[in-house]
């Protein structure tokens, strides 16, 4: 699976621009194809195929991971939040539509990524799985998960804080949608709950290294190519893994978890589908090299 194909599945499910509400649909359409690595839906696929998955109902799934996760960017980008007008090198969507609109697209994409994974109710007889799947992504993306740690992020932004808490915010706002992408793969395919609880710790580690490799990249990485601006992080005055213990810590521990999650991954993928756990471990090495 590729970013090209994930993008196809995903067009399939936006709504069609119609009605009065024409507005809702278009700004929802326009965040969702403004771009992006879709590293949580190509994970989650693969993480399907590893464990032997080969339906349909693995596609609802990947775009509401996909919209889950536009949506927190949407409303991360709002004037209150880090007020960020440009994201991909494109207008983000509360500058593009108003800020109402904007605030409005998030909360109409965060509903319909559920109206979606619905769907695969129907394309399944293993529908306690599906069932099981979206009590992960309800969690990972609640007030335990995503959410949980965006508060915290939000309320100690200007504050001086310590590695327990940036590992607490890291834990929830980043890991736990990628943790919520592998553990959905492996429940749809049938997964049993300790190969679950393992690629869950897997996610967890490739989380951790993604989200330190953006704070690098906030420091290091060109505008150009990361498609927003650079030092976000010191304009709006966050504590960050690298501001507490240097590039250098910064740099080795992104290479030491990604290390470790290839070594975990390579264990749990023992008689498994080789194709799926090769495509699995590019994915989780090209976190140490990315440049945006």
């Amino acid at each position: 699976m590729n970013r090209e194909s994930v993008n196809n599945i995903i067009k399939e499910y936006l709504p069609e621009e119609i009605g009065l509400q024409e507005t809702i649909f278009s700004a929802m359409n326009y965040s969702m194809l403004a771009g992006g690595k879709r590293i949580r839906p190509i994970l989650m696929y693969e993480s399907y195929r590893l464990f032997g998955g080969n339906e349909k109902i693995i596609e609802p799934f990947m775009v509401a991971i996909e919209m889950i996760h536009t949506y927190s960017l949407v409303h991360d980008d709002l004037p209150e939040m880090d007020n960020d007008m440009f994201r991909r090198n494109k207008p983000t969507t509360w500058y593009q539509y108003g800020h109402a609109t904007g605030t409005l697209a998030g909360d109409a994409l965060l509903n319909y990524a559920f109206e979606i994974m619905l769907k695969s109710y129907d394309l399944t007889d293993n529908k306690h799985r599906v069932i099981e799947a979206m009590k992960v992504m309800a969690t990972k993306a609640g007030v335990y998960g995503m959410i949980g740690g965006q508060v915290v992020d939000v309320i100690n932004s200007g504050k001086s804080i310590d590695m327990a808490t940036i590992n607490f915010i890291y834990n929830l706002k980043t890991c736990a949608l990628l943790e919520a992408s592998m553990m959905v793969g492996a429940i749809l395919a049938g997964a049993n709950d300790t190969e679950v609880k393992n690629i869950e710790a897997i996610a967890y580690k490739v989380g951790l290294a993604f989200q330190i490799q953006d704070d690098i990249l906030d420091i290091i990485g060109d505008e150009e190519v990361i498609g927003k601006p650079v030092a976000s992080d010191e304009k709006n005055d966050k504590t960050t893994y690298v501001s507490l213990v240097g590039m250098d810590s910064a740099k080795e521990k992104v290479e030491q978890l990604s290390n470790l999650a290839i070594s975990e991954l390579q264990d749990l993928a023992k008689d498994k589908m080789p194709d799926a756990y090769n495509t699995l471990k590019k994915l989780i090495e090209d976190l140490i090299n990315r440049d945006k």
